[in-house]
């Protein structure tokens, strides 16, 4: 175990925390706000819960603990050290965010604003945490598992997923709602695989 520790990283844990927490006031004040859907794992829990009525807890659960199990036995033990400081500024985040309104509720009358904006806050958060070696959701530990697997920039991952995800949506979602949510995860899975491809210094 403490050889464990010696390799986890302060400044891993604290980008990993941080970044999250910017992603969770990406998601509450702007995708909330505007009504923009996901693709991915949440896009696919709500896809279940319409058509067979399997509620998000349990698909959720299972979807991400499958996802997160396939990444440590790649990633090891520093992985889940640093996903775990990601969901916690996520959750600590969000619960913060919640005790107060939107700051741009007006933003459901600007949907094209509104994808781009979300865009940049998830793009670059997830960008962080990924580089950081953590994952602050299911999608997250799936794109790092298969870009390495496979090797294929974790950009095309995130695409792939989240359009079939969203393409399924259109089954009970109007396509002019899917069109900006498309165009959202189209961008910041772009951001996302341009932040883990930046060269970095030790």
């Amino acid at each position: 175990m403490s050889a464990i520790l010696r390799k986890i990283e302060l400044r891993r844990c604290l980008a990993a925390f941080f970044a999250s927490a910017l992603l969770a006031f990406g998601l509450y004040n702007v995708h909330a706000a505007a009504d923009i859907t996901e693709g991915g794992v949440l896009g696919m829990t709500l896809l279940l819960e319409r058509w067979f009525s399997v509620s998000p807890a349990v698909s959720g659960f299972v979807m991400n603990a499958l996802c997160y199990a396939a990444a440590f036995r790649m990633f090891g033990y520093t992985f889940l050290v640093y996903s775990a400081s990601s969901v916690a500024g996520f959750s600590i985040a969000y619960t913060v965010f919640e005790q107060f309104p939107p700051l741009w509720s007006g933003l459901s009358q600007m949907p094209l604003l509104a994808a781009v904006l979300g865009a940049l806050f998830v793009g670059v958060s997830v960008g962080i945490c990924v580089r950081a070696g953590a994952a602050s959701g299911g999608d997250d530990a799936l794109a790092m598992v298969l870009s390495r697997r496979l090797h294929v920039g974790i950009e095309w991952i995130y695409l792939t997923f989240d359009l079939v995800v969203l393409l399924l949506s259109l089954t009970y979602i109007p396509l002019r709602r899917i069109a900006y949510s498309i165009l959202t995860v189209v961008l910041s899975g772009q951001i996302i695989g341009l932040i883990e491809r930046m060269p970095s210094k030790k």
